[in-house]
């Protein structure tokens, strides 16, 4: 795979959240702005990118039967030092986040490409999967705000929209609103990407995270069945 297939995966074909569904709680949560989106999405592609280049660095170095530990550790400190850094520059963007901006530390993304290929790829591949998959994140984040924020508030990034503004549907901005406009857009995404839903049987072949647990849980119910 050359750099710029790494690259661009993570926008459509393997889009973090809108193809493999993870990150869900932090997209839905903080896509009612666009601002906010913007945000998070940044947030999470510079811990993602420093993650993937210190784990990839220490792979050979970080003893296998902790590695799970050691990559929280790591994670955790990026997210501390970023939290810190946008409390002192952005305290506004610091406020609408709220719990969400510490909580990256368990955002499955990015543990997920820590495991799945930081732990295995050199140093450049596991950046530029991370600015990848990164912008996948924000890209989604940012199609969900945009979409949230001119229905519900019937504004963009503040600003007021004429008509919409005051003819907004304010259950956008709610819960079944972000379901909602979530279920389109994987539909969508499905639907350009060339996903089409199959038949299968459930076990490790069709699971995005087999890779993450080993396929230990599959492996306890196939030897049950």
């Amino acid at each position: 795979m050359t750099l710029r297939q790494n690259f661009t995966k993570g926008l459509i074909k393997e889009n973090p959240v809108l193809v493999l569904i993870l990150g869900t709680c932090p997209t839905l949560a903080v896509s009612t702005g666009v601002s906010s989106a913007l945000g998070m999405g940044a947030a999470a592609t510079v811990v993602l990118l420093c993650s993937n280049i210190v784990i990839s660095a220490l792979r050979n170095v970080i003893p296998d039967k902790v590695r799970i530990p050691c990559y929280i550790v790591l994670i955790a400190g990026f997210v501390t030092m970023v939290q810190m850094l946008v409390k002192a520059f952005a305290p506004a963007l610091d406020a609408s986040l709220g719990i969400y901006l510490p909580l990256i530390v368990v955002n499955c993304i990015i543990l997920g490409r820590a495991e799945m290929f930081a732990n295995k790829n050199k140093v450049l591949d596991s950046a530029v999967d991370a600015l990848g998959m990164g912008a996948g994140f924000t890209l989604a984040l940012l199609l969900m705000a945009t979409i949230r924020e001119v229905l519900g508030n019937g504004t963009w990034m503040g600003i007021q929209i004429p008509v919409l503004a005051e003819n907004h549907i304010s259950i956008m901005t709610m819960a079944p609103g972000g379901f909602l406009v979530f279920g389109i857009l994987i539909a969508i995404v499905n639907k350009i990407s060339g996903n089409k839903n199959s038949k299968k049987e459930f076990g490790c072949a069709g699971c995005p995270s087999a890779e993450i647990c080993g396929k230990a849980s599959c492996g306890g119910k196939e030897e049950a069945e």
